[in-house]
């Protein structure tokens, strides 16, 4: 036997000791980027998940463009991966990249944003209600305010993405019956604190310094968190004199709550992949076919609810 066949043989006893690359299937991952706290932490644990399972997690970081997450799952149905995770930048445009996939009988699951395509196109989605998530914010901050008028600032994320739409929807639907409560000013953040500081500062400017301003709603806690900052640097108190409520669940948030700078968070949870993987192990098993959504739960935390202590355990978490 020659040199060259030990090595073979030898590689090929470890691999198949471990099991993983010799059993474990591929799954190519499109992650719209790490705008976000929350984003980083799915990527994280997305990883860990496929890890424990013995997935081979091919990753592609699309830096927030639409284009390059069509490039990668082209990649993907080239390589012939066996199933592919995107988490959509936006909502339209991907009818024709996702038909490629299905031709190529690549199973293809949605993380935590919906698109405006035909279900068939895909197995199953996993996320929150994001209208839900919107409905929560509102419900609060009108149960917060009471009858007292209240103008209110709007932080929107990425123009077009589901979550800014959905998100929007919700609130407006919470506060609908509630005419003292007036968004005033909408503008987006694209899901960043850099810009959610900027569009805040823009916001205390045309209001009278922020005077005028009674609450922000913010559709993620990234974007709260880079207006709780320009909220402070324009001498007023975020939290007392500015309501502030966001979507997402972070800890960075859960610290302001702590030091009384943010007052409520609806939680998104960041483990998209656990019932992801699920659902694909079972297609794979014996072509269960999953609901078209799965839904995770959408939970209000203010700061009655510990916040330094959820500041704490989320840190763990992978953001």
């Amino acid at each position: 036997m020659t040199i060259k066949t030990l090595l073979g043989t030898a590689a090929l006893l470890a691999v198949t000791a471990t099991g993983a690359l010799a059993e474990g299937e591929t799954v190519g991952f499109s992650q719209i980027g790490s705008e976000s706290g929350w984003r980083a932490a799915e990527t994280t644990l997305t990883r860990q998940q496929a890890e424990e399972r013995g997935i081979q997690l091919q990753f592609s970081d699309a830096q927030q463009k639409q284009e390059n997450q069509i490039a990668a799952i082209r990649s993907f149905i080239a390589q012939g991966v066996d199933a592919i995770l995107l988490a959509p930048v936006v909502a339209t445009g991907w009818d024709s990249v996702l038909q490629e996939a299905k031709e190529a009988e690549i199973p293809v699951v949605l993380l935590d944003r919906q698109v405006d395509s035909a279900d068939d196109l895909y197995l199953t989605a996993v996320g929150s209600n994001l209208v839900h998530e919107g409905e929560v914010a509102g419900e609060w901050l009108a149960g917060e305010v009471g009858d007292r008028e209240c103008r209110i600032v709007e932080l929107q994320g990425t123009t077009g993405s589901s979550p800014a739409i959905d998100r929007k929807t919700g609130f407006e639907n919470a506060i609908k019956d509630h005419p003292n409560l007036t968004i005033v000013r909408s503008q987006t953040g694209d899901f960043t604190r850099a810009l959610g500081k900027e569009v805040m500062e823009s916001f205390l400017q045309a209001e009278n310094g922020g005077k005028d301003i009674c609450a922000l709603y913010a559709h993620n806690d990234d974007m709260a968190v880079g207006a709780i900052q320009a909220i402070k640097e324009a001498g007023l108190k975020p939290g007392s004199d500015i309501l502030v409520v966001s979507i997402d669940g972070v800890p960075d948030l859960f610290q302001a709550m702590a030091a009384g700078e943010a007052n409520a968070t609806v939680e998104l949870t960041p483990n998209m992949a656990g019932p992801a993987f699920d659902a694909l192990e079972a297609y794979w098993k014996d072509g269960t076919t999953p609901p078209k959504f799965i839904q995770t739960e959408s939970k209000l935390y203010t700061q009655a609810d510990d916040p330094a202590g959820e500041y704490e355990r989320r840190k763990g978490l992978g953001y």
